[in-house]
């Protein structure tokens, strides 16, 4: 297939820049996935759908307030770093701009001097290894000065950090949030597990690469990021147990939805605790082996999620989808809508 097969026109002012209070307000469109079928409801509603027995997948990431804005030792020349990847040690692989004073063996000051970091080297697409030097708490540095890594179309600024975190999130790594996550509230989770659903947690820290623009035409020939997931022994228990009752697994965003596919993949299908990184590509034609169930929010168009979600709802299911959620003036992208497929 070719990326443009995944184009569809979203005027600007359909994209959500601030989130809806309170969280489970949100719009819910429902596409069942073997008709094509579409239905309007709230987020709230979501209990309707779920069914004792079933098991529901989250990813418990939280994000790191990885935008650091500090200045160049020497020259005073301003500078912003963006936290990618830990690499031990307390160096990072961080994106920096502008690039050309981010040259190795540069230094630069963040926080008053609160956090010190030197260039090591530059990396694959531009990208920095930098060593940081503080003194305390790495992370409570981190939550006095950085700022939350909001995606480029959201120019409004964010008045509460919490808000783009979800509200189960607690293994702090990831670069952006897993945002299907945003629109449940401690007391909708409640509801849920007292219908008699299992709660189930994946961790899948979410890399900047998830915003990285698909640029081939054939989209077998885009490279994935890698990102860095686990699979807890509670988890796994809980998800098997619900294949092996007949029940549903529904993965709450791609990111959990990529988590279970790559633990199938790597361990001939069976679903067991274990972590690595993945970089599984999902797109039309793909296979599931765990998967029944899906809640996401809405995608840019020709990215990979979209491609995630048209592989399992089925491309024209999910492309007509989009087009009745732009008619409706459903709300895009993060801080948006949602939608559950099953």
């Amino acid at each position: 297939m070719k990326r443009s097969d995944f184009f569809y026109q979203l005027p600007k002012e359909l994209i959500a820049q601030i989130p809806v209070e309170p969280r489970d307000a949100s719009r819910l469109l429902v596409l069942n996935k073997k008709t094509g079928s579409v239905g309007h409801r709230h987020f709230y509603d979501i209990v309707d759908y779920l069914e004792p027995g079933d098991c529901l997948v989250l990813n418990d990431s939280r994000v790191l307030p990885a935008r650091l804005y500090g200045t160049q030792e020497g020259t005073g020349a301003r500078v912003e770093f963006l936290l990618l990847t830990p690499r031990g040690n307390d160096i990072w692989e961080v994106l920096a701009g502008p690039g050309k004073k981010a040259r190795p063996g540069a230094t630069f000051v963040f926080g008053g001097g609160l956090l010190k970091a030197e260039v090591l080297e530059v990396v694959e697409d531009g990208n920095r290894l930098v060593q940081f030097s503080y003194n305390g708490n790495f992370y409570e540095i981190l939550d006095q000065i950085g700022k939350m890594p909001l995606p480029h179309y959201i120019t409004e600024e964010l008045k509460d950090n919490e808000r783009y975190q979800n509200v189960y999130a607690h293994e702090v790594g990831s670069a952006a949030a897993p945002t299907a996550g945003l629109h449940f509230t401690p007391e909708l989770l409640e509801k849920i597990k007292n219908k008699g659903v299992q709660v189930a947690f994946v961790t899948l820290h979410v890399g900047l690469g998830t915003f990285r623009p698909v640029k081939v035409d054939n989209i077998q020939e885009h490279k994935m990021h890698s990102e860095h997931y686990a699979l807890h022994p509670d988890a796994a228990e809980a998800i098997r147990a619900a294949k092996a009752a007949g029940k549903r697994v529904i993965a709450v965003g791609t990111t959990s939805c990529r988590t279970l596919e790559s633990v199938a993949s790597a361990n001939g299908g069976k679903i067991q605790a274990c972590e690595g990184w993945t970089d599984i590509f999902i797109y039309p034609g793909y296979e599931f082996k765990v998967l029944d169930g899906l809640i996401t929010n809405f995608h840019l168009p020709e990215s990979t999620l979209i491609m995630l979600v048209s592989a399992f709802a089925g491309y024209e299911h999910t492309m007509n989808a989009y087009h009745v959620a732009v008619e409706e003036k459903y709300r895009f992208f993060s801080f948006g809508d949602a939608m559950l497929v099953v």
